[in-house]
């Protein structure tokens, strides 16, 4: 028998060290491991956890066998993960690289080579070699598989189409040429460009080609408890100037060749209650019909302010100066009959749809926090003058009559806060609409919440009378708003008609083409039984509309094979979870024991929508794969443990939550909703986490998907980022723009890269590191060097907790080789 402690004197202190590292682990990996097995899941965490404490035990004891047994772990680690995923390597990593980097420092001469060795000195034998090399052999298979296997889902499932439909966009007459005067271009949202000078084969040689810098950053406190300063704008060319606004909501002019400044409008008022300071845009509009040659404001930029009280501005394009003929000296007071507004409860990011002589808008509402928050309404202002047209208030019947005298508009209505379409030849605008906030829980909402509530809505440009309305979500409980108005497209029916379309992205990843006249399906849509709740209170939608004949954008449902983490402890906290929480596919409802929401809040796709090729009827949207927590708490409970504070109602000061705490006053429960990260801060769920996708609007197939983006970058603020850049595909915010030449233009990602893809096939053709993130989505114009620009805004996401900047960025081919006589 050994003396213990005649070992302890005579052994190297790394046999001990090493003795004790695998005891930890064994432990980290036996105990939950058992648990998770009597919850239902997996033995396979408790078996590796208690193999390791035999090795452990081996080794400290300075048996040979302590390998063996190691070794065993691993075979059965291989053998166990290649069962229930395959060689997906993403998917292999959890369970094998830690485990087998661990095996690196066993089987390494200092371990292996003094067990193996009679005079227990470091020792090159073949233990080491064999074990240190099939250790390396599991990276090998990891890594290999990782980059091809997420090589081979760049898959381009169906050819690109050869056909064209159409030859110019859908409202494409109400521009000047080379110009990009809505937020997608064109007023039907499609964000495409014939331009052609930029091709696959010289997309390469892109370059910046001037850079502005707009001195907008975040003030202290804000980018804090889910607070988020974002540069998410969208630049407009007018001739030969671009128009922006910062998320300030400063106006910028600049030339659209050089990038030089020309003149900027400092906004004024109080934004510091605002949960996003983010300003997707600024629109345009031509008073030449009622305004004389050479007057001021002929030409006008039309924005918004989101101070205290919000504010409708018209500005001249020339000189950057506020309009005297429009509201009061150039402003409206968007706070006239919304009645009790705090600072924060109401702004505006999106920019107004300026139309037909209207502008029409509604507004944010900070979600989540009270019933009885300012109205959703829509209201359409005069172009020329700022008078009120119409307001479309969904509380009232009709829902466009006038106000009476001291009323007030509807409290507490679905609002439509993302960027409208329209269809100048219709007379249409469509609206997207949100839901009646709280989000979370609608037992109190009223009939015409839930009649509208995250639906699509044709108003008359004119009127503001409804021509139709499409439920995307019945009686939505995800916050599953429709974020972003539809792409118009042309299509082609089964008689070979053309019919007048639409499609609408939805955050739960369904398509709905619609024909844009009537609002009725183009493609058929069906109501298919959902998960049913059981909070005392609420109520269900027994169904949700399904876009059946369409492609959908979301990933597979989770199960614990699609479960993730960076080690295989993060990884097993996860499948813990999961099998404590309720999912049960789309649409499982939120919970008081907790329900996983994926997709959730976020969506597969948010504000940023699609775009669309109206030549070849192929549509490209960014999607994201992100699974989040949803649970209720009742209110007594919620104060109780300080989640949040009481609130004693308008006229009190309000006591803003941190952002994860949902205080729904006024109902009987609180929300609790987070992104669902494991214990070291990766998803819960396996890469890829980001995807770019083009679908066939004619043949409804998909054509090809990809992961885009990598890991490097990712982190947050304050933080170290990651040095890295895995190719798992990641998060993304912000849009696509397609060109005739089939290139998509895009930035998005939380990697900080701006890049160019080939649309036929998914190839990236392009790609450039950022100094920030470039959140936003792109423009591209003919420059009068007659250079075809791209230009961006580099300026950072808070959601995404990208690196801020102040950046406006300009790509174009090298002068030599882009210029055209």
């Amino acid at each position: 028998m050994i003396n213990t402690m005649t070992w302890f004197r005579s052994t190297s202190p790394l046999l001990v060290l090493t003795a004790l590292l695998l005891l930890i682990i064994g432990l980290a990996l036996a105990g939950p491991g058992l648990y998770l097995l009597a919850l239902g899941g997996t033995w396979y965490y408790a078996a590796a956890g208690l193999l390791t404490l035999v090795s452990a035990g081996l080794i400290g004891a300075g048996r040979r066998s302590g390998l063996w047994v190691y070794a065993l772990m691993l075979l059965m680690t291989v053998i166990w993960a290649v069962s229930r995923v395959g060689l997906d390597g993403w998917r292999l990593l959890p369970p094998i690289a830690f485990p087998a980097g661990i095996g690196l420092w066993v089987f390494g001469p200092w371990v292996a080579g003094r067990l193996s060795s009679a005079t227990r000195r470091t020792s090159l034998n073949a233990t080491v070699y064999a074990g240190m090399g099939g250790c390396l052999l599991l990276f090998a298979l990891m890594f290999t598989f990782g980059w091809t296997i997420t090589a081979s889902r760049y898959t381009q499932v169906s050819p690109f189409p050869e056909r064209m439909i159409a030859h110019n966009a859908v409202g494409a007459e109400a521009e000047q040429k080379d110009d990009w005067q809505f937020y997608g271009g064109a007023p039907s949202g499609q964000r495409f460009s014939p331009l052609t000078q930029i091709t696959a084969r010289n997309a390469a040689s892109l370059e910046p080609a001037w850079s502005f810098h707009t001195g907008d950053m975040p003030l202290p406190g804000e980018n804090t408890r889910g607070r988020e300063f974002s540069f998410e704008a969208t630049p407009i060319k007018i001739g030969d100037k671009l128009f922006f606004c910062t998320p300030h909501r400063d106006v910028v002019a600049l030339d659209a060749t050089t990038g030089k400044q020309i003149w900027k409008y400092r906004a004024q008022g109080n934004m510091s209650k605002n949960t996003y300071q983010a300003c997707r845009g600024v629109s345009y509009y031509d008073a030449s019909a009622s305004v004389e040659a050479g007057a001021p404001c002929v030409h006008r930029v039309i924005s918004t302010v989101s101070g205290s009280p919000p504010t409708l501005i018209a500005l001249d394009a020339e000189t950057g100066r506020l309009c005297p003929g429009f509201g009061q000296n150039g402003v409206v007071d968007l706070q006239q009959n919304m009645g009790p507004m705090p600072p924060g409860f109401h702004f505006i990011t999106s920019p107004p749809m300026v139309m037909n002589d209207r502008i029409m808008l509604s507004g944010w509402v900070f979600d989540n926090q009270t019933v009885d928050e300012p109205s959703g309404v829509i209201r359409a202002f005069d172009a020329r003058t700022g008078a009120l047209s119409w307001a479309w208030d969904l509380g009232h019947t009709p829902a466009n009559r006038p106000l009476k005298p001291d009323e007030v508009f509807t409290r507490g209505t679905p609002n439509g806060w993302g960027v409208y379409t329209a269809d100048p030849a219709l007379n249409l605008v469509y609206v997207p609409l949100g839901i009646a906030t709280p989000d979370y829980f609608g037992g109190k909402r009223r009939d015409f919440d839930d009649r509208f509530g995250s639906s699509l809505v044709a108003l008359d440009m004119t009127t503001g009378e409804e021509k139709w309305h499409f439920h995307t979500t019945h009686h939505d409980l995800w916050d599953f708003d429709i974020p972003v108005g539809p792409s118009l497209i042309d299509l082609p029916d089964s008689q070979g008609n053309t019919v007048p379309a639409l499609v609408q992205t939805t955050k739960q990843g369904e398509l709905f083409v619609l024909d844009r006249r009537t609002g009725k399906p183009f493609y058929r849509v069906e109501e298919k039984n959902v998960p049913q709740g059981n909070i005392p209170g609420e109520r269900y939608a027994p169904t949700q509309p399904f876009s059946v004949d369409m492609p959908n954008l979301r990933t597979h449902p989770l199960d614990t094979d699609w479960l993730w983490g960076a080690t295989p402890f993060d990884q097993m906290a996860c499948k813990i979870q999961f099998h404590k929480l309720r999912y049960d596919g789309l649409y499982t409802p939120p919970s008081l024991e907790g329900s996983i929401g994926f997709p959730a809040f976020d969506g597969v796709a948010d504000w940023y929508g699609a775009s669309v090729d109206p030549q070849t009827g192929v549509l490209y949207v960014n999607t994201t794969f992100i699974p989040f927590l949803m649970k209720l708490v009742p209110q007594g409970k919620a104060l109780r443990e300080g989640l949040y504070k009481p609130w004693k109602g308008w006229g009190h000061r309000y006591p803003e939550p941190d952002f994860i705490y949902n205080p729904q006053h006024g109902l009987p429960y609180g929300a609790i909703i987070k992104s669902w990260l494991g214990i070291f801060g990766a998803p819960c769920i396996a890469p890829p986490w980001g995807e770019t996708q083009a679908i066939d609007l004619v043949t409804r197939k998909v054509i090809w998907h990809r992961p885009i983006g990598t890991t490097k970058n990712v982190g947050h603020t304050g933080e170290p980022r990651m040095p890295i850049g895995l190719p798992t595909g990641i998060f993304s915010m912000g849009g696509t723009v397609n060109t005739a030449s089939r290139l998509i233009f895009m930035g998005a990602t939380a990697d900080q890269g701006f890049r160019v893809i080939d649309g036929r096939n998914g190839k990236i053709l392009y790609e450039r590191e950022m100094n920030a993130g470039a959140n936003a989505t792109p423009l591209t114009y003919m420059g009068r060097d007659g250079r075809q620009y791209i230009v961006i805004a580099v300026g950072g996401h808070g959601g995404l907790q990208t690196r801020n900047g102040d950046e406006v960025v300009a790509f174009a081919l090298p002068e030599h080789q882009g210029a055209q006589p």
